[in-house]
């Protein structure tokens, strides 16, 4: 007869399982025992409160004696260029906030003309391809679901119809609307370090915005391996439209301490707001809400930024015959070129 399972507080007992001396508590298995698993202990942790607090924090003014130690310090553990800044001088941030959002001097990120789209920030690439049987890869090996990650196709109605439209087949061919085109993303990483503002990775135009609100999970590549389906379970903000090639999005993901997303020209915009529920989203139409053409941004053009680090996940529709010139875990600039055709 097997024994019979003690039932005992898993959380706490299982917090201390993964930080005592191995085998403190192997004798709990004798009775039944199993620790919670990192991953569920990890999920359950309350980022979204804590970055909301965060947040707060980084708006409060440090006073002038304690700005170039706070920010010397941060520069040297994350490896922070200042000499790319448009201000040089550490006094002149106020706040950790003003910090993290510094500008940059104009010709520090020359944007590549002769390229069609360009890396919307400073980051390290995580991943690129085509996308296949509606899975995504966040790393190497690790996937998500595409429809999961988008959501319902409801906000297509302000976006060119599908070449198929009777019978469009997978959430995939659903989205592209031109015969001979595949799909294709891109995930950039931005780490603390890294300038936080995002821009414009081609001339497109912004039909629709859907908000998700969730967790705030690390997006660190060590946690992207870790955690499957990540990006679905993090906030994030889905930017979706059309580019010369049919359908384009970029999804700013939100992150632990980036409970923060701003869209420049987007005022409705709130994330990590405690009136949002997680496992809901939240659609706004820039074609009926703005007007009749959307939101037309240029490439290179400043679209939004991050508190912190973060992801941004590019989508979209090109010939068959678009090509990555990149490679997983290179580091790149904002401006530089994606691919060729």
């Amino acid at each position: 007869m097997s024994r019979p399972t003690v039932r005992l507080r898993s959380w706490p007992l299982s917090f201390l399982y993964y930080i005592l001396p191995f085998g403190a508590l192997k004798p709990l298995a004798k009775v039944g025992w199993r620790p919670t698993s990192r991953v569920t202990i990890y999920k359950s942790i309350p980022t979204r409160l804590l970055s909301r607090a965060w947040g707060r924090l980084n708006q409060v003014d440090l006073p002038n004696w304690l700005r170039k130690p706070v920010f010397r310090l941060y520069i040297w553990t994350f490896g922070v260029n200042m000499k790319e800044a448009a201000v040089e001088d550490l006094q002149h941030y106020r706040n950790l906030g003003e910090f993290f959002r510094r500008k940059l001097k104009p010709q520090v990120r020359p944007v590549c003309n002769s390229h069609c789209v360009i890396s919307p920030a400073d980051g390290k690439i995580l991943h690129f391809g085509r996308v296949k049987n509606c899975e995504v890869e966040q790393v190497k090996g690790v996937t998500y679901s595409l429809e999961t990650f988008l959501g319902p196709r409801t906000w297509t109605e302000s976006l060119t119809a599908n070449r198929n439209e009777d019978d469009p087949g997978t959430f995939q061919d659903a989205l592209v609307t031109t015969e001979g085109n595949e799909l294709f993303h891109c995930v950039v990483y931005l780490a603390p370090g890294d300038y936080h503002c995002f821009h414009s990775p081609t001339d497109w135009r912004v039909a629709h915005r859907r908000h998700f609100p969730g967790s705030l999970m690390s997006v660190n590549p060590g946690v992207a391996r870790w955690i499957k389906e990540l990006f679905c379970h993090n906030e994030r903000v889905v930017l979706s439209g059309e580019w010369t090639h049919g359908f384009f999005s970029l999804t700013a993901v939100g992150a632990t301490n980036v409970g923060s997303i701003r869209i420049y020209f987007d005022k409705e915009l709130r994330t990590n707001n405690p009136r949002y529920n997680k496992g809901t989203y939240n659609d706004f139409s820039y074609v009926t809400n703005n007007n009749q053409e959307g939101v037309s941004m240029r490439k290179g053009e400043h679209l939004g930024e991050f508190n912190l680090g973060s992801t941004i996940v590019l989508l979209f529709e090109a010939p068959r015959d678009f090509t990555f010139n990149l490679q997983a875990g290179q580091k790149i600039r904002f401006g530089e070129p994606l691919g060729t055709m």
